[in-house]
C-alpha cells in the first residue's frame, strides 16, 4: 500500500512576517509531526519540510534523519493551500 500522507492539523512554529518567512508544525493523521517552511512572498510557496523524530518514519522506517517527505511536498502544500494555513495563523 502506497504511503499517503493526511493532514490532520497545523500549529504555528515561528515568522518572521518582515520578510515573509513561516514555520508550521504539521500533524499527519497516522501521528507523524513534520516541520514545514513557507515563504510568502510573492505568494506561499512551500522551501522545505522535514520530520520530527518523535516516532520512526513512516515510509522507510527510518528512526533517523530522512528525505521521505520531500516527495510529497505537492500533496501537503495543497492540503496546507485548502484553509489550514489561515487557520494557523488566525
Amino acid at each position: 500500500m502506497a504511503y499517503r500522507p493526511k493532514v490532520v492539523g497545523v500549529d504555528k512554529a515561528g515568522s518572521n512576517d518582515k520578510d515573509g518567512l513561516y514555520e508550521f508544525v504539521v500533524h499527519l493523521e497516522d501521528g507523524t509531526m513534520c516541520r514545514v517552511f513557507y515563504n510568502r512572498f510573492p505568494e506561499w510557496k512551500l522551501t522545505n519540510v522535514s520530520r520530527l523524530l518523535k516516532t520512526p518514519c513512516p515510509i522507510c522506517r527510518k528512526d533517523y534523519i530522512c528525505n521521505c517527505f520531500d516527495k510529497f511536498k505537492g500533496e501537503l502544500d495543497a492540503q496546507l493551500k485548502d484553509g489550514k494555513i489561515e487557520q494557523a495563523l488566525a
